[in-house]
């Protein structure tokens, strides 16, 4: 297949499983290129015009040509220089390598990234949160993000990959919005009547096998086992973790139970003070569960993929 058809079957499947709905995404897509329309010159010369069909900042062709014909995959959570030099290793001892594709971003989808978390407003309010507040909410938070990103040297692997002629995209919130859409379907069809039976349904699954297996499965972090689940969130996908004063509007909005890849420690203290329990299913388990839905949609039968930095392939169909 192309590097491009693989690309745009990305982001359609992104656009699909995108929590908010396929309408709020076109809407989103409309008022981009509404306010594109609206801009001088001076301003379109850095606007970035792959965002008015692509809503995921922090998803992109890094490196290559969208008609590079890809056989054979180098895939990982993580492709920095070291996998770059991987990949390079691994062509000069006669292995064939069309493509690095990394799940978290890098290059200019790293610098973009806290774009991606406008996402999250809507998200929060599907699930209740009135949507002045989880605006509001999230602004701060995505300038704080921002800030924390202006320094990063972000093209480090971009530019290793292209001086060894090697391919290179990273597919991240389409890859989250697949476990996240997955994992609430899963939840709501099940009905886990406490936060054991969430833990158990998870370990069904083969990546959070593997991840307990390897001492990073699914853990409690706020509650315990016998607690009821009540109204579940699956708060996975938005590109990093969103405002911690959050947690106040989720439990007036009826939440009872957060499960997410990762929580930091001043984000898991709000939620203990709001007496939410928290489910962390595990950072690079739900990276893998994700990436490997979004491969099963998207790839053709006959490419291979090499597994590396944490990922492990695992078919569904």
């Amino acid at each position: 297949m192309k590097l491009g058809q693989l690309y745009e079957r990305a982001v359609s499947e992104g656009i699909r499983n995108d929590p908010r709905g396929e309408e709020a995404v076109r809407k989103e897509l409309e008022e981009r290129k509404r306010q594109y329309e609206r801009m001088t010159e001076k301003e379109r010369k850095f606007f970035d015009e792959e965002s008015l069909r692509n809503p995921y900042s922090d998803t992109r062709i890094l490196f290559g040509s969208p008609d590079a014909e890809i056989k054979t995959i180098l895939a990982g959570i993580d492709m920095e220089v070291a996998e770059v030099m991987l990949a390079e290793g691994l062509r000069q001892r006669g292995h064939q390598v069309d493509l690095i594709l990394a799940h978290h971003p890098e290059g200019m989808a790293y610098a973009n990234l806290y774009e991606v978390m406008k996402i999250q407003a809507d998200i929060l309010g599907r699930f209740g949160v009135p949507i002045n507040i989880a605006e509001d909410l999230m602004e701060g938070r995505i300038k704080e993000v921002e800030r924390r990103l202006m320094p990063v040297n972000h093209q480090r692997a971009v530019d290793a990959a292209k001086l060894l002629g090697i391919p290179f995209i990273c597919l991240h919130t389409p890859s989250d919005n697949m476990v996240t859409t997955y994992l609430q379907r899963l939840f709501e069809e099940k009905k886990p009547y406490t936060i054991e039976d969430i833990i158990d349904l998870l370990l069904e699954m083969p990546e959070y096998q593997e991840a307990a297996r390897n001492g990073g499965g699914p853990k409690v972090l706020l509650g315990s086992k016998n607690r009821k689940a009540g109204k579940i969130f699956v708060d996975m996908t938005g590109g990093t973790e969103g405002a911690k004063e959050i947690f106040h509007s989720l439990t007036l909005s009826g939440v009872n139970t957060i499960v997410a890849m990762h929580l930091s420690e001043d984000h898991r203290k709000e939620a203990e003070k709001h007496h939410l329990n928290v489910v962390i299913a595990g950072h690079i388990a739900s990276d893998n569960l994700g990436l490997n839905l979004l491969l099963d949609a998207i790839l053709d039968e006959d490419v291979e993929v090499l597994e590396c930095s944490g990922f492990r392939r695992i078919k569904r169909s």
